[in-house]
């Protein structure tokens, strides 16, 4: 049935639905710049280049997607204490626990720093754009959760490199463990998506009760800054990435 469905999917970003009820915020861990796509640095390249240093939280702050920034769209900031912790959240496989994590707004990896929020696509009515309360009533809308993540040395290449195994490993799909639940995510994949330095995309499917539930997740790294978004809309299935939220994301990452 939809209801359990939409239940599934709460649990499934256990982070999305508590942000999404309380606003979404941060200031646990981040992560950090790099080079290449993909592929680690030769040995030349890390030893000529100084070591990259995160960011604080109070500088991702600065860095991450706000109201002014998304037209159409209601972004939110939520407390401390409605941020999932890293172990909060695994996977049965233990190579899927990376996609796990940023489908949770967690950020992937051993971040210094890192900041949330979430933007909702506030709907329009008759060629008007909604109120904040009629967006937040409109299950229907896209829901972005917004990670970044600020790390030293090679720790945004590492947790980026994590995720692209991630979403090979674990296609055909693998248990979500978070917020007290099971969660069985029956596929997972892959989009185009370009942003960034390097960038990946997938469409991750959960299954529950016969019906599907769709998550559209992105993960662009720019230096040692690593972005993530997990879009889910508790009305449906979302067609599209949310390009909105991850251009806007992009500029201001300079």
């Amino acid at each position: 049935m939809r209801t359990s469905v939409r239940s599934t999917a709460v649990a499934v970003t256990a982070a999305s639905l508590a942000l999404f009820v309380t606003a979404c915020g941060g200031g646990e861990k981040g992560d950090d710049e790099d080079t290449g796509k993909g592929a680690a640095p030769s040995a030349s390249a890390t030893s000529a280049a100084p070591a990259a240093e995160a960011l604080s939280a109070a500088e991702l702050e600065k860095l991450i997607v706000e109201q002014a920034d998304l037209p159409g769209h209601q972004v939110q900031k939520a407390k401390a204490a409605d941020i999932l912790k890293a172990d909060a959240v695994s996977a049965d496989k233990p190579s899927c626990t990376p996609l796990a994590h940023a489908m949770s707004a967690v950020a992937t990896g051993e971040p210094g720093a890192s900041a949330q929020r979430k933007a909702i696509e506030v709907p329009k009515t008759e060629g008007a754009t909604a109120s904040p309360e009629e967006a937040l009533g409109a299950l229907a809308a896209p829901i972005t959760s917004v990670t970044l993540g600020s790390y030293e040395g090679q720790g945004a290449q590492e947790a980026f490199a994590s995720l692209k195994t991630a979403g090979t490993d674990c296609a055909g799909g693998f248990t979500l463990l978070g917020g007290g639940e099971k969660t069985q995510i029956t596929k997972v994949a892959p989009e185009t998506v370009s942003a960034g330095d390097e960038s990946l995309a997938w469409t991750v499917t959960t299954g529950a009760d016969g019906e599907s539930f769709v998550t559209k997740l992105v993960v662009f790294r720019k230096g040692n800054t690593l972005a993530s978004f997990s879009t889910l809309s508790l009305g449906g299935k979302v067609e599209e990435l949310p390009k909105a939220v991850i251009d806007a994301q992009v500029a201001k990452l300079g």
